[in-house]
């Protein structure tokens, strides 16, 4: 006999367990699919471990800038001990999140699934029955589309390295590629990142990376930009990467090639058309409410729905608006405004709002404070060369239309110029606020 539920969620990650959980609280019947281990990519896989591994790669960076400023020493890192450290987080979240699903009554599965009607799934070798169904299965790498490209790893796998290889190989540069190679370069590695575009971060305000990539280099990362990866090669004690490169043909020699080009929602393995789930181009096709344009009973969350930008806190918003539609029908809507993107680099990027191309084909009327400015404290306490800002302000309501910052403490300061987006505070709010000093909240002021 089939097993029945209120709502069966695929995915053990971020918006998987809010909604779950949410819907079980209001006494429904709920189960939850992975086939792998219960926790999601940000716990296991992506963010929290990436930030542990870039926490050591910031002590080495922070060490060599003060080197003439009062530091002495020579700071490096053992690769396995910070890994080991790593996994003193990462390795208790499965059996953590498993547990605390049994608590509260949701039955878990494990292993593939696949639908097989409008409402039913097959896992372990069980037909299962959803009233409502919540695809959450996050993201997968794009293919290269290369030849050798089975010899390339994902940045999953990277963050399992027991050794780290002395010569590494990034093909991509956006995310991925900025913050892996900081990482690994830090800790000793030569690292080569061949990125087909003519620039890193496409995502972010192009004068802000151009000020961050003299920081890479430094760092010892070389870069090459409009270079195309065409194929990778097994050599005899590594791989040869061949690209091109304004027509001129190019080799890169390395003991590990690493896959930062970009991930896409994770639905190959669900077979979607014996659901009647509409699709296109690799991704679903989804109304307001997060729900399948051709099939109620199916709805769809974070990396997977890729409906917002393919960050944490979306997914936890988009788990929320899921469970409110699924407990009391359509009412909710997801909203995007305000989210914050950081790149933790070293140092780190960040982004909220609109950027100033944007603005202007929106036809916003706005002012731009910008400057670069690596003489301010919050810089040279730190003996860092990289600091700048642009922030863009709507010269009709005093609004914040977009903050873009490079430089130390990027990454919480740009929450203050989420907060005012989010909730309609103005430039002179932010102005008249009396924030601890000397921080990096305390520049604010001065970038409006």
């Amino acid at each position: 006999m089939p097993e029945t539920y209120d709502l069966i969620v695929i995915g053990a990650g971020t918006a998987a367990r809010v909604a779950a959980m949410r819907v079980r609280k209001a006494g429904k019947s709920v189960a939850v699919i992975d086939c792998r281990p219960y926790g999601g990519t940000c716990a296991l896989r992506g963010c929290d471990p990436k930030k542990m591994l870039r926490h050591g790669a910031a002590v080495i960076d922070d060490a060599r800038r003060m080197r003439g400023n009062g530091v002495v020493g020579d700071d490096r890192i053992d690769w396995r001990e910070l890994m080991a450290f790593k996994r003193t987080f990462t390795d208790p979240v499965p059996g953590k999140q498993e547990q605390s699903y049994h608590d509260a009554g949701v039955k878990t599965y494990h292993g593939p699934a696949y639908f097989t009607g409008a409402n039913t799934l097959v896992v372990e070798g069980k037909t299962l029955v959803g009233r409502h169904i919540l695809i959450a299965s996050g993201a997968a790498p794009v293919p290269l589309g290369l030849p050798g490209e089975g010899h390339v790893i994902d940045n999953e796998a990277f963050l399992t390295l027991e050794d780290l290889p002395r010569r590494i190989i990034l093909v991509g540069g956006g995310y991925i590629a900025a913050e892996f190679s900081t990482i690994a370069a830090n800790a000793g590695a030569e690292v080569t990142i061949l990125q087909r575009g003519p620039r890193m971060l496409t995502g972010f305000d192009p004068d802000l990376v151009g000020w961050l990539m003299p920081r890479l280099r430094d760092a010892g990362i070389n870069v090459q930009l409009d270079t195309a990866v065409e194929a990778i090669d097994k050599t005899g004690d590594g791989f040869s990467v061949r690209a091109s490169t304004g027509g001129e043909s190019k080799s890169f020699a390395a003991d590990l090639v690493v896959h930062a080009g970009g991930r896409r929602p994770a639905l190959e393995a669900l077979d979607l058309d014996a659901a009647g789930i509409a699709h296109e181009h690799g991704r679903l096709k989804l109304n307001e409410h997060l729900q399948s344009v051709s099939n109620p009973a199916v709805y769809a969350a974070g990396d997977a729905a890729q409906m917002g930008p393919p960050l944490t806190p979306v997914s936890s918003h988009d788990g929320k608006v899921v469970a409110g539609n699924v407990l009391e029908g359509n009412h909710l809507r997801p909203d995007y405004r305000g989210v914050p993107s950081v790149a933790f680099t070293l140092p780190p990027i960040a982004s909220v709002g609109l950027g100033e191309a944007e603005a202007r084909e929106r036809g916003v009327r706005f002012r731009v404070n910008s400057s670069f400015v690596p003489g301010w404290y919050t810089a040279r306490q730190a003996a860092e060369p990289v600091y700048g800002f642009k922030v863009l302000v709507d010269e009709g309501d005093d609004s914040i239309v977009g903050a873009h910052l490079v430089g130390p403490h990027a990454e919480g300061v740009i929450n203050l110029f989420a907060l005012a987006i989010r909730h309609g505070l103005t430039a002179g709010d932010l102005k008249s606020t009396m924030f601890a000093y000397p921080t990096g909240a305390s520049d604010v002021g001065s970038m409006l």
